[in-house]
C-alpha cells in the first residue's frame, strides 16, 4: 500500500515527534516552521552565560512522563535528576515576614476539594456532562469566596481562619504552575489535579544533559527532509483526495505545497489564524479561539557562586512574590557559578516586566535573599516573555471558567484530512513537553488509521 505524504505545520516537539514517527513508517514528510529555529517553546539559552546554559522555555521532565523520556533515550540523550527536594512554598506571614512552608497548603486544598474530586471521579474523570460543567463554571477565587462565606468558616475559630489563609496563599503561589491567576483559572483544573492524587510540588524531576533543545535538534537532524524554517502556513485547502497548503516565507512570498494529509502542530491561537477550506466546524474554531495561554516571563540570573546550595535549604520554591517561582536551573552543571530561574506567571509576569524595565535584573536579584543568594554577585541575565512571542501567544494553555469543558475534546479532533497536535490537545499532560510529544505521536497514528479507510468529504 502506498504510504501517504504529510505536511506538518510547526517544528516544536509535537510536530517533530509526528514527523519522526511518520518517516519511521516510510511516509513522505514536509515540515514547515515559522521561527528561525526548531523547538518552539523549548528554547535553551547559552549566549552570555560563559559556557553554561539554562532553559527559557520547557524545563522539567517528570519521572512518569514516559514518551518524552523514551524518545530522549532513543536519540542518545541522557537525563539529569534535579530539584530532589521538590518545591517549597514561600508566602507572607502574619508578622509580614516571609515564611517557608511545606506542601501543607496543597494538602489543605486537596481536603477542601475532596467532595468535588469525588464527584469528578464518579464522572469517570471526564470533562463531559453536567458534573464537569458545574465545577468548571467557577473560578478558583469564586470557590474560595464561596467556602469562606460559609458560617462554619466565616465565624470561625482562629485555626479555621488560618486554614482559609493557607488556601488563598496556596492559590496565589500556584500561578507559577498554572500561569494563571486564581480568578482566571477554572476550578475544574484544580479538581483534576487533586483527583490525580499528585502534589505538584513533590515530583521526581529531570532535565536533559546539555540542554533540552538537544531533543528537537536531534529529531530535526535525523529527518530525511530538512525543516523549512521561516515558513508559515496561511491557508489549508482540502478535497476528498489531497491537501494544499499555502505557505508564506520570511520575505512575504507565497507558494503552495500539496500532500495527502496535514498536521497542524502549533498553539491554538496560531491554528485559528490559518484559513481552512472547507472551513473548520464552528464549534471547533470556537474552542480553539477561546483557549487561553498563560502569561509568563522567565528570567535567568547567573551568579558568580551558588551559596543557596546548602544542606537543608530548598533549591526550588513557589512564591506569591512578583518574581514568581524560583529554582536552581544549573545544579547538574559543574563549576562555581550558578543560574537561578525565575518564572513569573499570570499578573506576576506583568509585574516582573515592569521591574525589569524600571530597575533591571539587579532589582530582581535583590528579591532573592529568602532563597539564600546572600552576597553572590550577579554576572549575567536573560529574560523571555512568552505572551509577547508572535509564534506562541503565551507559555502554555490553560482553561478559564468560561471555557466549556465538553469542548476540550474538539481541540484534538481531526478535520477530515487535517489533524491537530500540541500540548493543548493532550488530556493527560496538557502544558508539559511530554504532552506535546504524545500529541505528535497520536496525530501520526491518526494519519495511519485514516489512510487505510475511505475518506469522503
Amino acid at each position: 500500500m502506498p504510504r501517504p505524504s504529510v505536511l506538518i505545520v510547526g517544528a516544536g516537539l509535537a510536530g517533530l515527534a509526528a514527523a519522526r514517527e511518520l518517516e519511521r513508517r516510510s511516509c513522505g514528510v514536509i515540515v514547515i516552521e515559522a521561527r528561525d529555529r526548531v523547538g518552539g517553546r523549548v528554547w535553551t539559552l547559552r549566549d552570555g552565560f560563559g559556557g553554561m546554559h539554562a532553559e527559557a522555555g520547557g524545563d522539567l521532565i517528570d519521572d512518569d512522563q514516559e514518551e518524552i523520556r523514551k524518545l530522549a533515550a532513543e536519540l542518545g540523550l541522557r537525563e539529569a535528576r534535579v530539584l530532589r527536594g521538590g518545591f517549597s512554598h514561600y508566602r507572607l506571614g502574619s508578622d509580614r515576614r516571609r515564611m517557608r512552608s511545606s506542601s501543607s497548603g496543597w494538602r489543605q486544598t486537596a481536603r477542601a476539594l475532596e467532595p468535588l474530586a469525588r464527584a469528578y471521579k464518579l464522572n469517570g474523570e471526564q470533562w463531559d456532562g453536567p458534573i464537569a460543567a458545574a465545577i468548571a463554571r467557577q473560578s478558583i477565587t469564586e470557590w474560595l469566596d464561596q467556602i469562606g462565606d460559609r458560617p462554619a468558616v466565616a465565624a470561625a475559630r482562629k485555626a479555621s481562619l488560618g486554614a482559609m489563609a493557607d488556601l488563598r496563599a496556596t492559590a496565589a503561589t500556584m500561578r507559577g504552575f498554572f500561569l494563571a491567576e486564581p480568578n482566571e483559572l477554572s476550578l475544574l483544573v484544580y479538581v483534576e489535579q487533586v483527583a490525580a492524587g499528585d502534589d505538584p510540588a513533590k515530583r521526581t524531576m529531570y532535565r536533559l544533559r546539555g540542554g533540552n533543545d538537544r531533543l528537537p535538534e536531534r529529531m530535526a537532524r535525523a529527518l530525511r527532509a530538512s525543516v523549512r524554517l521561516q515558513h508559515a502556513a496561511r491557508r489549508i485547502v482540502q478535497n476528498e483526495s489531497s491537501v494544499r497548503v499555502t505557505v508564506e516565507n520570511r520575505r512575504g512570498g507565497r507558494t503552495e505545497i500539496a500532500s495527502d494529509y496535514a498536521i497542524v502542530a502549533v498553539p491554538g491561537p496560531l491554528a485559528v489564524e490559518i484559513e481552512y477550506a472547507p472551513a473548520l466546524p464552528a464549534a471547533q474554531r470556537d474552542a480553539l479561539s477561546r483557549l487561553r495561554y498563560g502569561r509568563a516571563t522567565k528570567t535567568l540570573l547567573q551568579f558568580a557562586r551558588h551559596p543557596w546550595r546548602r544542606p537543608g535549604r530548598p533549591r526550588a520554591c513557589a512564591t506569591d512574590l512578583d518574581i514568581g517561582a524560583v529554582w536552581d536551573s544549573s545544579e547538574e552543571q559543574l563549576g562555581a557559578r550558578g543560574i537561578l530561574t525565575l518564572l513569573a506567571g499570570g499578573s506576576a509576569s506583568d509585574a516582573t516586566k515592569a521591574i525589569l524595565a524600571a530597575k533591571g535584573a539587579e532589582s530582581l536579584a535583590g528579591e532573592l535573599g529568602f532563597f539564600g543568594v546572600g552576597r553572590a554577585r550577579l554576572i549575567g541575565s536573560r529574560s523571555v516573555t512568552w505572551e509577547d512571542d508572535r509564534w506562541a501567544h503565551g507559555a502554555y494553555a490553560f482553561f478559564d471558567s468560561s471555557f466549556p469543558p465538553s469542548a476540550r475534546r474538539l481541540l484534538a479532533l481531526p478535520w477530515k484530512r487535517v489533524f491537530f497536535a500540541g500540548e493543548h490537545t493532550s488530556n493527560a499532560w496538557q502544558g508539559y513537553m511530554n504532552g506535546a510529544v504524545e500529541s505528535g505521536l497520536r496525530a501520526a497514528e491518526e494519519v495511519f488509521a485514516t489512510s487505510k479507510l475511505p475518506n469522503k468529504l
